[in-house]
């Protein structure tokens, strides 16, 4: 699959299939006790998906050339990490 540069549709599926993104944002949510936890959860998982996709890409799992939106890839991650830490955290507020 070649990456073309600057792609939204391409920038949104990284961040979306990121796997390390929909995890730690889970499992944050799911400890969270406050609400207001639930940002720094989704923080913490787009720095994880980012640090995952550059690892991905410097070992040459996948062709990067030049995607142009680094930044968004890393604010879609902290977008969607923000609906799978308030997913974890509504589950464990009703689970308990």
């Amino acid at each position: 699959m070649e990456i073309v540069p600057f792609d939204p549709w391409t920038l949104v599926m990284i961040a979306a299939l990121n796997p390390a993104i929909i995890i730690v944002a889970f499992m944050l949510g799911r400890r969270a006790d406050q609400w207001q936890k639930l940002i720094v959860a989704a923080f913490a998982a787009s720095l994880a998906g980012y640090i995952l996709y550059w690892l991905v890409a410097a070992v040459g799992l996948m062709p990067v050339h030049a995607l142009g939106g680094e930044a968004a890839v890393f604010l879609m991650g902290f977008l969607l990490g923000l609906v799978w830490a308030g997913l974890g955290y509504f589950l464990a507020r009703r689970r308990g």
